[in-house]
């Protein structure tokens, strides 16, 4: 099911089809390089049976919250599957959160699609889901997704710190002209 259509992308459910693109994307260390280790080896890949595990907990979205989810990212071109990107439900210090997430695959790095994926669910999260406030939780090391949230309109809110280490949390809240809608 087609979540988000862009110029180029498709962003989509999931399906098994696609665990082998999936693990392709997650067993390379530099595109899981700043992510949390929980549950991942020490070069934070993961293998291709917490892949699929991955894969089946999002098919139908996120499976407390099914509006949400990631979703698998196609380049509208050719079909080529470039990545998985879509929103994520989290609580931090006792706050419901909704994240912005995105991985595009290191292939097609420096070309904006993960700059037009996250503005597509940026658009979608305010406008469809009527969310009022999204972040994005990045590694203090990623310019790269700091970039991505910075294009979006989002500005750094503060420094963080759990279980896996510090972390920068990005966040943007609804323009008013959208609340008044």
């Amino acid at each position: 099911m087609i979540i988000l259509e862009t110029d180029r992308l498709l962003l989509r459910h999931p399906i098994l089809d696609d665990l082998d693109d999936f693990y392709a994307l997650y067993r390379d260390p530099e595109m899981r390089r700043y992510f949390p280790q929980e549950g991942a080896s020490p070069d934070r890949t993961l293998t291709r049976e917490e892949t699929r595990e991955e894969v089946e907990w999002f098919l139908n979205g996120h499976p407390r919250r099914p509006e949400l989810g990631l979703w698998a990212t196609v380049l509208k071109e050719n079909g080529a599957f470039i990545g998985r990107c879509g929103l994520l439900p989290w609580t931090l210090d006792g706050q419901d959160e909704v994240e912005v997430a995105y991985m595009i695959d290191k292939a097609y790095w420096g070309r904006g699609l993960g700059s037009e994926a996250a503005r597509a669910i940026r658009d979608y999260a305010f406008t469809h889901l009527g969310l009022t406030r999204l972040v994005s939780f990045i590694d203090p090391a990623n310019a790269a997704s700091a970039g991505v949230a910075r294009s979006i309109g989002m500005t750094l809110e503060r420094e963080a710190v759990d279980e896996h280490g510090p972390f920068l949390v990005y966040s943007l809240t609804r323009p008013a002209a959208q609340e008044a809608r």
